[in-house]
């Protein structure tokens, strides 16, 4: 039986254009800043998001917690959005790394609202943590891949100049967010004062991920990159990837939304499990199940045992992920199968 892997699209392979680079590559040391291979996706990468200078990364979750200390000192405050990817699954960096205290702000579709984050920005009070950084996420993961509106970027960018306080924005997905607007990424990317982006989720590369920014502040990213760490050697192995994944794999991005709308559609239709189709707008489908002879976790192993992976999101709640090791022929027979366990759960 043929495996269709919808867990996530962390689990795609490099393209074999991708194999040739990262064999081909010209390498130095980055920790001495000279890989050029690194360098030239660094410069690439700054250039694609408008930003002055940016830093390659071996995971998001420590660009993202590379941005926090690179923005905030210890005893001050982040706020973020209450189920984001920086709170909810960077196992307490924002604490254990950076000292600082979260400040979560519920969100709905992954938008905070405006007015709760002006309020959570402390007033000067000796009492108080600073506020130092408000964090964004684009897309949102836990909210189903929906994406951030430009206009709703921009107003909150206001708002926090207003106050004083960058924003960083956790864009593992913003390529997926970009093609959903039709909009360059450079645009999404100036609401923020820096900005994180996977090369390892669905621009299919095997490793990495790019923090970009102004130039001094990539300086204290690199510091605090190898503080923690993620100072690499002859990375331009994985940068080559990298730099192919940018040329090759944005423009395909379309496919993976169609895949997503396609199962989310089929899923719909499946009596006892229930889709919020307007929240399909990426590459992401996240369904409830309703029907009482199933709760998520039996209908994830049921599911596994006929070959289609995926991810429990809760007690009722299942998460399916598209990309490009996911055809349109993948996404009809996980239907099929879908439809076929969740009927038989009911006998």
């Amino acid at each position: 039986m043929r495996r269709i892997d919808l867990r996530s699209d962390t689990v795609t392979r490099p393209t074999a254009a991708m194999r040739r680079a990262m064999f081909e590559a010209e390498v130095g040391d980055d920790v001495y800043g000279e890989d050029p291979t690194v360098n030239r996706l660094q410069e690439v990468a700054a250039a694609l998001l408008g930003k002055e200078a940016a830093l390659l990364l071996p995971s998001g979750t420590q660009a993202n917690q590379v941005a926090v200390l690179s923005h905030a000192g210890r005893g001050e405050e982040v706020i973020v959005e209450a189920e984001s990817h920086i709170f909810y699954y960077e196992v307490a960096g924002i604490a254990a790394l950076a000292a600082c205290q979260a400040h979560p702000v519920p969100g709905h579709r992954g938008m905070m609202d405006l007015d709760r984050v002006e309020a959570a920005i402390r007033a000067d009070n000796i009492h108080f943590p600073r506020t130092a950084l408000i964090c964004v996420e684009n897309t949102h993961n836990r909210a189903g891949g929906t994406v951030l509106p430009l206009e709703h970027l921009e107003e909150l960018s206001g708002l926090a100049r207003r106050h004083g306080v960058p924003v960083h924005m956790d864009g593992a997905r913003v390529f997926n967010a970009a093609v959903a607007l039709g909009r360059p990424v450079a645009e999404i990317a100036a609401t923020a004062d820096s900005v994180m982006f996977c090369l390892s989720k669905g621009l299919a590369a095997p490793v990495g991920s790019v923090l970009a920014g102004p130039k001094a502040f990539i300086e204290r990213a690199r510091r605090h990159r190898k503080l923690l760490g993620g100072g690499m050697r002859q990375a331009g192995i994985l940068a080559a990837a990298g730099l192919v994944a940018l040329d090759t794999m944005v423009g395909r991005l379309t496919d993976d939304h169609a895949n997503a709308r396609a199962l989310a559609r089929g899923i719909a239709s499946v009596d006892g499990l229930r889709v919020d189709l307007g929240a399909v707008q990426t590459n992401i489908v996240l369904f409830e199940v309703v029907d009482p002879a199933w709760d998520a976790a039996s209908l994830v192993a049921a599911l596994g045992r006929v070959g289609v992976l995926c991810s429990a999101f809760g007690p009722r709640k299942i998460r399916l992920v598209t990309h490009c090791d996911v055809s349109t022929e993948d996404v009809s027979e996980a239907l099929d199968r879908i439809e076929t366990v969740v009927r038989r759960g009911r006998r």
